[in-house]
């Protein structure tokens, strides 16, 4: 039977969780770790400040009963194989994980060799990308976020482009410059115009930005040709992470006419290294908002497609011994849900392949301290946000530290994601002929 965090009150583990912990026994999120004396990668998932290896439990035995040969797929180095096999796998292995932590069970409590092998505490391992990422699709899906950017450039009246209300608009970026969170973002160079100049200049980017997002991988994926609907795309989505997709605003402001932006994005997106399963955000899924006008029959969904994940960000610059948190914001505010987006990302017959990222773009609420991105917070730097009585800050600066998490709250739980964090570094000098 399926972990369900509603109805298993007695679910308890008998390994040590702190009650402050975002990693309880009713998400474990599942990631790809090395012990930092070195090895293979290993495939493993979190509670509290330990990670279970999956590595080590299938090599043991404990998921010979499963359909699927799992020590092949946990010892892949990366969750790929495991998502492909869709969720006749997905669950079976959940619930597998679950009945050996629980304090009823003697498989793992009793078993020490195998407890000591395969419980390791967070501290002791390295993290990397969880998943080999072959594509990767950025949307646009707050309509808080959009109407907020649309007043700042073109004003109240014009601030939905026509197409917003109808369609999920999204871009193709960059899977190659996705790295896991800790990993330092450097300054990005390029083009940007200045007002009133008589033409561009080259030089790193005066209007760096972070971006708040929810991002899901796809799990089997569809072959080309064919679509995924609405009403399947549960079937489709492995689990969600959170991402922070960096961007710089004065070169993007150049280059997005008339395709989009390019080096504005391409340079970083910085990745959470846990993955929360569809599955284990079940009890937390809420309706969004109203879309009016209707959409068109292909994008239109029943039932609670949102999710009630409250998100926040903390900024830390490099003179400050702690951060302080600028953003606090809520995934449930997407106007354009995560079914949709995949609906409308197949329904030309475009082929999502397993391990694709999409995420959702920046997460905006309806107030000011809600807004999910730097451009927003400082209203395009004409309202600095006041960091403490020495610092404020209208864009990212060398030296600041973002740090970006999320969770839903439960009855006495909470389902986390752990955290993305990425530290600004000053950009690589360039000799111009």
């Amino acid at each position: 039977m399926p972990l369900d965090a509603t109805n298993n009150p007695r679910l308890r583990s008998f390994v040590a969780v702190p009650p402050d912990s975002h990693f309880s026994i009713q998400n474990l999120p599942y990631g790809v770790f090395r012990p930092k004396t070195g090895g293979a990668l290993r495939i493993g998932v979190a509670i509290g400040e330990q990670v279970l290896d999956l590595t080590e439990l299938a090599h043991s035995g404990a998921f010979d009963a499963l359909s699927f040969d799992a020590r092949t797929v946990f010892s892949a180095g990366r969750l790929n194989e495991f998502m492909g096999l869709g969720a006749t796998a997905w669950s079976p292995l959940r619930s597998i994980v679950s009945r050996l932590l629980r304090d009823d069970v003697a498989d793992l409590k009793e078993n020490q060799r195998l407890r000591d092998a395969s419980l390791v505490a967070l501290t002791s391992v390295e993290l990397v990308l969880p998943v080999e990422i072959g594509d990767y699709t950025d949307f646009y899906s707050s309509r808080e976020h959009a109407t907020n950017v649309g007043v700042m450039f073109r004003g109240k009246e014009n601030a939905l482009l026509p197409n917003w209300l109808h369609i999920p608009i999204g871009y193709h970026g960059r899977s190659s410059s996705i790295v896991v969170s800790g990993t330092p973002v450097r300054r990005p160079l390029g083009q940007t115009m200045q007002d009133g100049a008589p033409g561009p200049s080259f030089g790193a980017s005066r209007q760096l930005d972070f971006e708040l997002e929810m991002g899901f991988f796809i799990g089997p994926g569809n072959e080309l040709g064919s679509a995924v609907g609405v009403e399947r795309a549960h079937e489709q989505i492995f689990g969600l992470a959170l991402v922070n997709d960096w961007s710089a605003r004065d070169i993007q402001k150049w280059e997005y006419q008339p395709l989009g932006p390019f080096l504005a994005k391409n340079f970083a997106t910085s990745l959470s290294p846990w993955i929360v399963p569809l599955q284990a955000l079940e009890p937390f899924r809420v309706a969004g908002p109203v879309q009016e006008p209707q959409p068109l029959p292909y994008l239109r969904q029943r039932g609670e497609q949102n999710f009630d994940v409250r998100l926040e960000v903390d900024l830390k610059s490099a003179r400050m011994e702690r951060s302080v948190t600028i953003s606090e914001t809520n995934m449930r505010f997407l106007y354009w849900s995560m079914a949709q987006q995949l609906a409308h990302h197949t329904v030309g017959g475009c082929n999502l392949r397993t391990g694709d990222l999409l995420a959702s773009g920046t997460i905006s609420g309806p107030t000011p301290d809600t807004r999910g991105s730097m451009l927003e917070l400082s209203w395009k730097g004409t309202e600095p946000v006041r960091l403490n009585d020495d610092e404020s800050r209208s864009f990212l600066e060398d030296g600041d530290e973002l740090t970006l998490t999320g969770w839903a709250q439960g009855d006495g739980y909470r389902v986390g994601f752990g955290e993305v964090r990425g530290t600004v570094l000053p950009a690589r000098e360039v000799k111009q002929r």
